[in-house]
Formats: structure tokens, sequence, C-alpha cells
């Protein structure tokens, strides 16, 4: 499954959900589901910056592909991270530096969120980049 049809099926799947109460609610239930962080990378050195909660994230790369694991000390924040880990693990670095994420304002998260919380999406999906780039040019060097 592509990262976009990964996308249209969360886009989806919050349609079923009448207002944004019920929304969260479901963001919490997929942080749950959340593929934790091993607690060797549970240290300062995965913690991502300008989250307002505190915020792991590990990546490591099987066959070509990434596979993100996380955690995070607050519920909503864990969701976030689990529902982007969702749509982002298991692709290539390439498939995710071009990963279109249009898919947040089709599900209104971003003007529900707080400045704070918003502030901290960017900074998840800037560190899910990084990676990102930082495994391609370790490939690429290779």
């Amino acid at each position: 499954m592509t990262i976009n049809e990964s996308a249209q099926g969360v886009v989806e799947e919050f349609l079923m959900f009448d207002d944004w109460m019920e929304k969260y609610a479901y963001l919490i239930e997929l942080g749950k589901d959340l593929p934790v962080i091993d607690a060797q990378f549970k240290t300062n050195n995965h913690l991502i910056s300008g989250c307002q909660s505190r915020v792991w994230l590990h990546a490591e790369q099987q066959d070509g592909r990434l596979v993100f694991t996380a955690d995070s000390d607050a519920v909503i924040t864990k969701g976030i991270v689990s529902l982007l880990i969702r749509i982002l693990s298991n692709h290539t670095p390439q498939e995710i530096l071009e990963a279109d994420f249009k898919f947040l304002d089709s599900i209104g998260l971003q003007e529900h969120l707080s400045p704070t919380r918003a502030n901290g999406l960017a900074s998840m999906i800037k560190q899910i980049q990084l990676y990102a780039k930082a495994f391609q040019l370790k490939s690429n060097q290779l």
C-alpha cells in the first residue's frame, strides 16, 4: 500500500466521526496501537525537540524501508505520532521524503490542535523526514 493510499484510508476513517471530541477519542485509541519504542531508545537523543510533550522517535532500516517506533507521555500526542507512523512506516526513505501531508488538512487535524501541539506535529514530521534523509544518504554511500 502506498503512502497516499494509507493517508486516504485515514481520511475516510476520520470522516466517520461527527465532531472533534470523537476524533480526539479516536486519536487516543490510535495511540494505544503505537509500535512502542524499545527502552534503549527512550533517551534524550531520540526526543523530538519542539514538542510540548515528550516524544521519542526511533527509525531503523529493514530491507530498504524505514520502520518507526515511538512513545509519548501525552495521550493525544501519542495518537498523533501513531497516526504518522501508521502512514509512513515501512516505506523507503525516498517515498517518505516525497510524501504529501495534505491528509492532515483533509482530516482537519492542524486546525483543531493548540498552537503548541501544531508545532509538535510539525516537529514530528520534520524528524521523520530527517531520518529518511539520513538513511537515504547512508544508502547512497554504500
